[in-house]
């Protein structure tokens, strides 16, 4: 494994949105760990995953992804790890929410292109 090979960690229940970007980010040559919903994410952190950036949609089943953000920034080993919410239009209130509990910063999905979201992302991974 390549150690300056970066990671990212992309929690998204809808299938087609997470395959867009998971082809569109391993094209770039970044690692991909890929969740479902919240719970699956935090037992793949909790087993030792070490993404160096979570793209965290808002809305999922079992565990949302202010409630998994909540649970990586109270949590020593992965606080540091910087969140970009992947939201939809309607979520102000759930944005402001997460912006307050530590993400960096939010994707509108249906405003980004994937290139667009590459460079987001590409703006964390420096």
């Amino acid at each position: 494994m390549d150690a300056t090979k970066k990671t990212i960690m992309i929690v998204e229940d809808d299938t087609f949105v997470m395959d867009i970007y998971q082809t569109k980010i391993t094209k770039e040559g970044i690692g991909v760990i890929s969740a479902s919903n919240g719970m699956e994410a935090i037992k793949k952190l909790e087993a030792g995953a070490k993404p160096d950036l979570i793209l965290l949609d808002i809305l999922m089943p079992y565990m949302g992804g202010l409630e998994l953000l909540k649970k990586i920034k109270e949590d020593e080993n992965l606080k540091k790890i910087p969140v970009v919410l992947l939201t939809n239009l309607s979520q102000k209130e759930e944005i402001e929410e997460g912006l307050d509990l530590g993400a960096k910063d939010y994707l509108i999905k249906s405003h980004f292109t994937p290139s667009e979201v590459m460079e987001k992302i590409n703006q964390y991974l420096q």
